[in-house]
């Protein structure tokens, strides 16, 4: 696949994301997508799975939008770079957020088959996510990891 292609579908599932458009998002995703997001620790194979994950990424930021502001191609992997916009709501981080919206550099990676892309790697800082929510990112790191002192 040429770099203009894979372009042009990473491009279509940000505006279906910054859409909050879960349909739209999982017609360019192959059956056996990966999305890896390393600063929540969460990985969904499948549609169902991304369809679920997706959902509940967008009751936690309901205001999501992100933009994609350069890219790179080798090899059937394309990397992209943007800005991220969200406001983080409810308690699915055990605090209590300042309502005000977020926005932070992202990389995301991807690998395609079959005209669809097959593997997401989100990476953002976390800890700039919490700093601008004004909340513990030691708390949410506890929620979402538990606790580090105990894993010995």
């Amino acid at each position: 696949m040429d770099g203009g292609r894979m372009f042009e579908l990473a491009e279509r599932l940000a505006i279906a994301k910054s859409r909050q458009d879960i349909p739209a998002a999982l017609e360019v995703l192959h059956p056996d997508m990966v999305l890896e997001t390393p600063a929540f620790g969460t990985r969904a194979q499948g549609l169902v799975e991304n369809e679920r994950i997706l959902a509940r990424f967008f009751t936690s930021f309901p205001d999501y939008h992100v933009t994609l502001d350069g890219h790179a191609d080798s090899d059937g992997t394309l990397v992209c770079w943007g800005t991220a916009r969200m406001t983080m709501t409810g308690d699915r981080f055990g605090v209590v957020p300042n309502g005000r919206r977020a926005e932070l550099s992202v990389f995301i990676t991807f690998a395609f088959r079959d005209d669809r892309i097959a593997h997401e790697r989100f990476v953002f800082d976390l800890s700039e996510l919490c700093a601008q929510s004004g909340v513990s990112t030691d708390a949410v790191r506890r929620r979402l990891f538990g606790d580090a002192s105990q894993a010995a």
